[in-house]
């Protein structure tokens, strides 16, 4: 069972993300990718995200833990959700962009990497992503959850070729320079 399927510990999470949301990094994406396009929320977790990419595009929310669809379908039952884990993406759909907000962090980077290879196959040509992740070095398990953090050199350690980085800045979440987020073009 993983951390998120304890009810406990996705109640943990709501109450720990209250008042935390990804509308700047939304207003990013929104300078690399055109209005309307098709965009996967890979880890939209309580939807916060998820609502505002709505404003702009046809999105399509996914999340490897049921309970966080469920509850969001509770509140949008028309809303377009997926079962998706992080590093297999096992879907047939093709997206123009992707965004995911402090979610592949949580993956080993062999795991990222494969997440990464995945995300360039349904990616349309020319497709565009925004991963957000904790800024640093090194890798901590907290409560059974796995952070592994990431700078500029590590991350684009990473693609592997699939992705071109077109963009990237550290931003602050908690303290500054705690974060950081990369605009990429599947190449």
């Amino acid at each position: 069972m993983g951390y998120y399927d304890d009810p406990k510990s996705v109640r943990k999470y709501l109450d720990m993300a209250e008042g935390v949301d990804g509308r700047a990094l939304v207003e990013v994406l929104a300078r690399y990718l055109a209005a309307g396009s098709a965009v996967l929320e890979l880890g939209m977790g309580p939807g916060k995200d998820l609502a505002f990419l709505s404003a702009s595009y046809r999105v399509t929310g996914s999340d490897n833990a049921q309970t966080f669809l469920d509850l969001y379908r509770e509140a949008h039952p028309d809303a377009d959700l997926l079962l998706l884990d992080a590093v297999t993406i096992d879907t047939k759909r093709c997206f123009d962009g992707i965004y995911s907000n402090k979610v592949l962090q949580h993956l080993t980077r062999e795991e990222t990497r494969a997440s990464l290879r995945r995300q360039a196959e349904i990616l349309t040509e020319s497709g565009i992503v925004l991963h957000s992740l904790w800024y640093g070095e090194g890798e901590e398990i907290f409560s059974g959850l796995r952070f592994v953090y990431y700078t500029e050199e590590s991350f684009a350690a990473l693609l592997g070729g699939a992705f071109e980085v077109v963009a990237s800045a550290r931003y602050v979440e908690m303290e500054t320079d705690d974060s950081i987020w990369f605009v990429m073009r599947k190449v």
